[in-house]
């Protein structure tokens, strides 16, 4: 049995892709069992202006039934909206979140219960009523979200991503409007970070979109190819393995709790041997012993 994330320390050295404040999260909460954590800089959250579709639906929020929120970020700048224009939002009004970090802004924001597919970590404002997972297939799976017929929705995101949630609400019969809250910048990295990645100098990684592997994969070598990645989804994890990630590790959930403890777990082997003096060196040795015994007979 694993020992608990809160007890357990570590010299590994783990790269993080998240950003904003959720990837600080994980980085704080890895820092926390001594992990040596850097966030490759890949990736940069913009807030959009609301396109006058999208302002007229803030506007008759009244109308819908229900909304359904993607990710954190999107509750956050949803929240903004909301705030300046319903200083009280209209009864009847239904929140959805795809996971707990989500539901948890819409909560601390805005004062609503929000509905969510069970998973390990919830609140009082949380409400569960489906089979365990923190998908949008999980989501798409609670009994209140079946019958849709002439209802009218909100589904808040980010620019582009998966089609599933709208598409499937549609099907069902709801009327969908899309309010597209912010943007994904990507960014180059630095020529010391994308030289860790390419050296695999590191001992695990940590990815959580598709967005964010497809930016890896770019800078990526054998070498990276062979160091343990964890990743938030089993979807994930399938395209990981098609670009050639030989050590993959699904973390429970995409919470920063559970990333933290699938890190753990696919290090254990390491971790134990520097902890106990066995042969076992840092991701920077293990390279540099490489680059030193070249061209030796």
């Amino acid at each position: 049995m694993p020992r608990a994330a809160s007890s357990a320390r570590s010299s590994l050295e783990v790269l993080t892709t998240r950003p904003g404040s959720r990837g600080a999260v994980l980085d704080a909460m890895l820092r926390d069992v001594g992990c040596a954590v850097e966030c490759l800089k890949l990736m940069a959250l913009e807030p959009l202006p609301l396109e006058p579709a999208g302002r007229q639906a803030i506007l008759d929020i009244d109308l819908y039934r229900g909304v359904v929120v993607i990710s954190p970020q999107a509750a956050g700048y949803l929240a903004d909206w909301l705030e300046d224009w319903w200083p009280q939002l209209p009864e009847g009004l239904a929140f959805y979140a795809v996971g707990s970090a989500t539901a948890e802004v819409l909560h601390s924001r805005l004062g609503v219960r929000v509905r969510v597919p069970p998973h390990a970590t919830r609140g009082a404002h949380v409400e569960v009523d489906a089979p365990v997972g923190t998908t949008s297939e999980a989501l798409l799976s609670l009994p209140s979200l079946q019958q849709l017929q002439g209802q009218r929705w909100l589904l808040a995101a980010g620019e582009g991503g998966r089609a599933l949630l709208e598409d499937t609400l549609v099907a069902r019969g709801a009327q969908v409007t899309r309010l597209a809250l912010y943007r994904r910048l990507p960014l180059a990295l630095s020529s010391q970070q994308a030289g860790r990645l390419a050296a695999g100098a590191y001992d695990a990684m940590v990815v959580t979109s598709n967005t964010l592997l497809e930016a890896v994969v770019t800078s990526a070598t054998t070498r990276t190819l062979n160091q343990p990645l964890i990743v938030s989804s089993n979807r994930l994890a399938t395209l990981a393995h098609a670009h050639g990630f030989e050590r993959v590790t699904v973390a429970a959930d995409a919470s920063p709790g559970a990333l933290r403890q699938a890190v753990l777990d696919a290090c254990a082997p390491t971790r134990h041997a520097r902890e106990t003096g066995a042969t076992a060196p840092g991701p920077r040795e293990a390279i540099d012993s490489q680059e030193s015994g070249k061209g030796q007979a």
